[in-house]
Formats: structure tokens, C-alpha cells, sequence
């Protein structure tokens, strides 16, 4: 368990800084669902990127609001990120206009989002910190190696708000359901999800490998979907076109709701480690997960029973044999290709031969 220091007195508005993807949100609910029960009648307002707004707002869960953060260096946006200073400082002259008793950095070292938080007025702050940030109120080191789950845990405990569970958990809405039952009405077949995209692409399998697996999860009774934003086009076509059985791609077609929704109805989803793999385990689905040796210390799944990882421990690259951990050479060829199909294909089926069982209950 892990330790909680004395509770922020007279926290009324609490400011969580997580301006960034799919993926880094739900591995901080854990955290944010520790603030909410420590701070019960507090209002917590989430500063993020510009899509979360659209997906938070309104849905049930321990986030009040979001708003969304301009772009700005390291914080909504990378160290070469284009800054408005107009901009910039109409939005901190607001965030002092909502006078936080509490904020915390959920962002990283620090060494951009720490000055980013204290420009935000709050009475206190608490967050992660590396040798070159800013200290708050209450701040931890930043350690490379540790899982993104128990690390921001650990700093909402640091708040006063000890973990009160350690998987996380989206909720859907019956907005969710029907965008995702408009796009594929139930027929009567089990669902599987495949996701063959990633947003650093050394940790995508190759696409006809999805396929293989696809065929064979087909085999077994499933209808196949194929996931991803309008961008990652390319790969679910390749995918769809590579399989030898009827799929359906889906890349571009759905909201970050209505996919939870989708995946929610899968019985198995294979994925690499992605945003839309941490969502699927976070609506109750069975996932399947391609990883890379070196992230599946910060972002593998804590529990096996719905969830299995398949692991490359390549630690060079495939184009020019530099060593990882250390610089990246600048190549991008897959990291996660060595995998074989079969090691996949036997999680995916042990994972949908099980929720059948479960489904169709004792003998």
C-alpha cells in the first residue's frame, strides 16, 4: 500500500495537469479516482489536450472538466512546438480566475510542465520532478523505470489521496453504444478487434501478421474489425488486404466513445501497445498486447486474467544495430517484428475460447 501524506486543507478546485494521448489518460484514472474519493466534494478539472474535453465532459468518472491547453513547449505540444504568448496568457489569466486550492503535474520530469503549473495561481502544488525542473509544494523524483500507473499514484498519495484501486476504468454513455451498434449491428458473431497502428511506429507489428492472426481468429467464429484513426489508413488496409477472410475496417469511421463502446462488445482485442489497447482493457475487453521489451515495465497490464502480452527483447535496431537504451539512431523500422504469428494466435484464441466458455456458462 502505498504511503499517503496528510490530506491539502480547504480543497475546494483541484487542477490536474495531462495534456497528452489516449493511452497517458487512462494509465492516470487510477490516480485521478484516488483524488476524487480523497477530495469528494471538490471540483477536479482536467487541463488537457484538445480531445479531451470531448470525450470527458459529461461522462461519468472522476473528472469534472476539462479544458484544453494551448500548445505550448513540452506541455501541449513538443520542445519545437509554436507558441502564442497572447494565447498563452489569456489562458492563465483564466486559470487564475478559477482559483485552484490544489494542482498537480501528472505531465512528466518537469521541466516544462512544473513553471507551466505554477503559472496557474494555484495555492498549492504537488507533482514529479527531475534535477533540471522547478520543485513544487510536494514533489517526487521522476524515475524512468517505474509503471506509469503506480507512478502517478504515488503522486496523488503524495496529495493525500491514497489508491483506491489500481486498474483503470472508462465508463461508456448510451451515446457511446449506439455510435458504435450504427457502425456494426450485433449478428449473432463474437466480435475481435484487431489495431495494428501505434504513434511510434518501431512498435507496430507488421501487418500481415494481424492478418494471420485475423484469418485464424475468423476460423474460430469471429467477425474481424480493424481499428484506427483516419491516418492509420494504410495499415488497416494492408491488414484487410493481406487476410484471406471477410473484415471490416473501421479506421477513421469512429469517435474515441464510440470505439470504447466497440471494443467493449469484443471478445478479444489484439493490439499493439497503443491508446486504443489500454482503452480496450479499460471497458472490460480481453486484449492481447504486442510489446516492445523496454515499455512493457511502464505501460504492460498489471493483472493477466482478461490480459496477455507477447514480448520482442530486441535491444537493437534492425536498420543500423545501434544499443537501447541510448540515443535514438533516428530509424523506424519495427522493434516488435520478430514476434511470431503463432505466439500471438494462441493468446488471442486461449483469451476467446475463454469468454466463450464464460458466456455460455457450466456444461
Amino acid at each position: 500500500m502505498l504511503h499517503a501524506s496528510a490530506p491539502v486543507p480547504g480543497v475546494e478546485r483541484i487542477a490536474v495537469l495531462r495534456a497528452n494521448g489516449l493511452g497517458d489518460l487512462i494509465v492516470a484514472l487510477p490516480a485521478l479516482e484516488a483524488l476524487r474519493a480523497a477530495y469528494p466534494r471538490a471540483e477536479i478539472v482536467l487541463l488537457g489536450a484538445n480531445w479531451h474535453a470531448d470525450f470527458l465532459n459529461g461522462r461519468p468518472g472522476p473528472v469534472d472538466r476539462a479544458i484544453a491547453v494551448p500548445q505550448s513547449h513540452g506541455v501541449n505540444g513538443g520542445e519545437d512546438a509554436t507558441e502564442d504568448p497572447a494565447r498563452l496568457g489569456t489562458f492563465f489569466a483564466a486559470m487564475e480566475r478559477e482559483h485552484f486550492d490544489l494542482a498537480m503535474q501528472l505531465h512528466g520530469g518537469g521541466r516544462n510542465s512544473n513553471p507551466f503549473l505554477l503559472r496557474l495561481g494555484a495555492k498549492f502544488t504537488v507533482g514529479l520532478r527531475t534535477p533540471d525542473a522547478p520543485p513544487l509544494d510536494r514533489w517526487l523524483p521522476y524515475v524512468i523505470s517505474q509503471h506509469e500507473i503506480m507512478r502517478y499514484l504515488e503522486v496523488a498519495a503524495l496529495a493525500g489521496a491514497p489508491a483506491t484501486t489500481l486498474e483503470p476504468r472508462i465508463a461508456l454513455t448510451v451515446a457511446d453504444r449506439v455510435e458504435a451498434a450504427d457502425e456494426i449491428p450485433a449478428d449473432g458473431r463474437p466480435l475481435v478487434a484487431l489495431h495494428p497502428g501505434a504513434s511510434d511506429p518501431r512498435r507496430r507489428w507488421p501487418p500481415e501478421k494481424f492478418a494471420a492472426v485475423g484469418d485464424r481468429l475468423t476460423q474460430a467464429g469471429a467477425h474481424v474489425v480493424i481499428t484506427g484513426v483516419a491516418g492509420e489508413r494504410p495499415l488497416t488496409e494492408a491488414v484487410r488486404a493481406a487476410m484471406h477472410a471477410d473484415a471490416t475496417d473501421l479506421s477513421g469511421h469512429l469517435s474515441i466513445g464510440g470505439l470504447a463502446a466497440l471494443l467493449a462488445r469484443c471478445r478479444v482485442v489484439v493490439s499493439n501497445d497503443s491508446g486504443p489497447m489500454h482503452l480496450a482493457a479499460a471497458v472490460g475487453a480481453s486484449t492481447v498486447g504486442i510489446f516492445w521489451c523496454m515499455n512493457l515495465g511502464n505501460y504492460g497490464p498489471l493483472t493477466c486474467e482478461r490480459n496477455r502480452t507477447v514480448v520482442s527483447w530486441r535491444m537493437t535496431c534492425p536498420d543500423c544495430g545501434a544499443l537501447e537504451p541510448g540515443p535514438h539512431c533516428g530509424h523506424t523500422s519495427s522493434w516488435v517484428a520478430d514476434i511470431g504469428v503463432q505466439d500471438v494466435a494462441d493468446r488471442a484464441l486461449d483469451l476467446f475460447y475463454r469468454a466463450d466458455a464464460i458466456a455460455n456458462g457450466p456444461g
